[in-house]
């Protein structure tokens, strides 16, 4: 049995030298006729990852890599097109910010290959364009899609912070394949300020408030609670070179609403002392009858004003129809307006998404709680081409929504009577740039 196997190990071998020798031959045929292709091998994997961010000042490395034929082949190193160095390695340290294509090419007789990747660098500084009105594209928790047309926004809120029943921040939707450093990084790049929105549970794509769910102001209205939440936003604005927080505290469906609300004061009061200086604080309110809760919130920013559902066209035997039309967003800008704070200090909200009725009783009207659903804007694009023209396609038993017509309408009405701007939930509901583009209207609009 031994003797077999020293035979079987001694064929094994010499497989391996025929095998290594063929290889040899075949290279030296193919370039003795001028037809090899030549090759890259990235032994640390420097290409893995078809994209990397980094900070401004930091090093991106491209090492452990050879070539075949190892010194017969031409290298080029590319930044944006232009050729940087011919080395076997590269080290790409930017001094500015931005969007940056590394490509490494090689050739040899004629042939090439070529390995690509892209580099993000977010500055290390940065000056925030110049604006008349705010165009705020708020994101949804659940976003990935940040290559907004910047020009028609002035500044971005990504909901990626949750409140927990316990105090602590859930920021795990923002660590998504980097999405929080991600989104700072182009948004700077853009001169646009990014704020870290903060929620307890929402209640979906409508992004408010779920009954009797008390999250966020049961943490914020406990003493005991309130100043490590305070700490962790600090630390997670601070980590994300973050440019603020909206507080989306939407626990006002529940019996606690007026304590909850009233607690918004102190604790923007703390985030304030707590966070950098210059640092942006909003807060997203409603304007339903709870209204008369909040406290004063002249502290904030601005306010975000959720002038969108009205609660009429949902629930057993509701008529179907606009739940967010021209005349209930007046309405709650008039609210706020006559009892709260000037129009200067509000931004004010359009949605991106619409109603749909799924079933409808013998009358006409929604069936019942669990017969109407919510669209996005994109999604109701892919139903109808034309629908940005329109408020209401044909599907199911009619999804009602915004059209770029009634967001410019709208934002017609918050230019004439000097509000601070709009705001639209959520940016990533809404079509692709161009003539269906919600935030590229409303920001037309508003210029």
């Amino acid at each position: 049995m031994k003797k077999l196997s020293h035979i079987l190990t001694l064929f094994a071998a010499l497989a391996v030298i025929s095998l290594v020798s063929c290889q040899k031959d075949d290279i030296a045929k193919q370039e003795a006729n001028d037809n090899f292709y030549p090759r890259i091998f990235d032994t640390k994997n420097a290409f893995l990852n078809p994209s990397m961010i980094i900070n401004e000042g930091d090093t991106a490395k491209y090492t452990g890599i050879s070539y075949s034929p190892a010194t017969k082949v031409a290298i080029a190193w590319k930044v944006n097109d232009k050729v940087v160095s011919n080395d076997t390695s590269f080290y790409f340290k930017p001094t500015g910010g931005g969007d940056y294509t590394v490509v490494l090419e090689v050739t040899y007789n004629g042939q090439l290959t070529s390995r690509t990747s892209h580099v993000l660098v977010n500055p290390s500084t940065y000056t925030p364009k110049p604006y008349d009105k705010v165009s705020l594209a708020y994101l949804s928790p659940d976003a990935t899609k940040f290559d907004l047309n910047w020009s028609a926004v002035t500044h971005v809120a990504f909901k990626a912070g949750q409140v927990m029943p316990d105090g602590t921040l859930d920021v795990s939707k923002g660590e998504v394949n980097n999405h929080t450093t991600e989104l700072v990084a182009k948004a700077h790049i853009n001169g646009t300020p990014v704020l870290l929105g903060i929620s307890g549970r929402l209640s979906g794509i409508d992004g408010w408030a779920l009954y009797e769910v008390n999250d966020f102001g049961g943490v914020i209205s406990d003493p005991a609670k309130m100043p490590g939440l305070v700490t962790a936003v600090k630390n997670y604005v601070v980590s994300k070179r973050l440019d603020g927080v909206d507080i989306m505290m939407t626990d006002i469906n529940s019996s606690l609403y007026d304590a909850n609300m009233q607690a918004i004061k102190p604790f923007m009061a703390a985030l304030r002392n707590a966070l950098p200086a210059k640092s942006i604080i909003t807060v997203t309110v409603g304007a339903n009858w709870t209204h008369w809760s909040y406290p004063d919130l002249s502290g904030a920013d601005w306010v975000n004003l959720h002038a969108f559902e009205d609660g009429v066209h949902v629930g057993p035997a509701a008529p179907r129809g606009q739940a967010s039309s021209y005349d209930f967003m007046v309405s709650c800008a008039t609210i706020f307006t006559n009892f709260h704070l000037p129009a200067s200090k509000i931004v004010v909200g359009m949605p991106a998404f619409g109603l749909r009725y799924d079933a409808i009783d013998g009358d006409g009207n929604n069936a019942s709680w669990g017969s109407y659903s919510y669209v996005t804007y994109k999604d109701i694009l892919g139903i109808d081409a034309q629908a940005y023209t329109k408020e209401m396609v044909n599907s199911a038993y009619g999804i009602y929504y915004n059209g770029v017509p009634l967001v410019q309408q709208k934002a017609g009405y918050i230019k004439a009577n000097s509000f601070k701007g709009a705001y639209l939930w959520a940016e990533d509901f809404d079509g692709p740039t161009g003539a269906s583009s919600l935030i590229e209207a409303i920001n037309s609009k508003l210029k």
